[in-house]
């Protein structure tokens, strides 16, 4: 298959491509700033910024005829929501949620006459709870899942796969470049939530990228792969325990489990 991935430059959507290219495909590896792929062995290397409807037309048009995309790209939004800039809010949920749907846009007529594609939204546990701190990130998250299930309905209709990746703590993580702090009263929050990464992963540390991109691939090679694909034993733990629990009883286990007083 030939994939376009978003946000190739470090992390999932790096191992994405590698894995990708590993087992076959012709990967097409898009970034913000190219150069940082420049020693990333894929078919292509092509400028993309998903917050630009001129970029993604661009780049679509230079990827020539795709099978898949992933959308990978992203950007963080961590901090208290009392008073998050708005402005910083809606460029999160531009890159996070809008950023995928452009790209879906720009090669979706093609691929309904066509009749197939597969389309794979790399979500996050957060597109399915909420978090202290982690709002923005989450609302960004639940917005794509809800994007993606619609889809999910419009597209197969006429041979269009979308299928949600939804991985739990994974290394390296993603850059921390314009966190909000919020007001001092928000210290202690900070201080409780800040070992969470390592209580949900265990002794063992978080799983590296290539866990995600084997998932990815497989989404994109298995054509009976569900919806919604949980990526990793925090993920599947978690999602596991808000399936079956109350909001009560899901709050009240993960706050003995992160001993968060808070």
């Amino acid at each position: 298959m030939r994939v376009l991935v978003t946000g190739a430059a470090r992390a999932i959507g790096r191992a994405t491509a590698e894995v990708l290219t590993a087992r076959g495909h012709e990967v097409v590896a898009t970034a913000r700033d190219a150069t940082s792929l420049k020693d990333l062995k894929v078919d292509r290397i092509l400028n993309l910024d998903v917050s630009d409807d001129a970029s993604v037309a661009a780049a679509v048009h230079a990827a020539g005829e795709l099978d898949a995309v992933v959308n990978n790209a992203g950007r963080t939004g961590y901090g208290p929501l009392e008073d998050y800039p708005l402005d910083d809010i809606v460029q999160v949920l531009d890159v996070n949620t809008l950023g995928p749907l452009r790209l879906i846009q720009a090669v979706v007529p093609q691929w309904r006459r066509r009749g197939s594609g597969v389309i794979v939204n790399v979500s996050s546990v957060q597109g399915r709870i909420a978090t202290p701190l982690e709002g923005v990130y989450a609302a960004s998250k639940h917005a794509l899942e809800a994007l993606s299930e619609t889809l999910h309905y419009e597209l197969g209709h006429f041979g269009i796969r979308v299928v949600i990746i939804e991985p739990g703590y994974i290394a390296p993580g993603m850059k921390h470049t314009a966190d909000h702090a919020g007001p001092d009263v928000y210290r202690e929050l900070h201080e409780q939530w800040s070992g969470t990464a390592e209580t949900l992963s265990g002794p063992g540390g978080r799983p590296g990228p290539e866990l995600v991109g084997h998932a990815v691939a497989d989404a994109l090679e298995d054509p009976t792969t569900p919806l919604r694909v949980e990526v990793g034993p925090d993920a599947e733990m978690v999602l596991a325990l808000r399936r079956t629990q109350t909001d009560a009883e899901f709050e009240a286990t993960m706050r003995r489990a992160l001993d968060l007083t808070w």
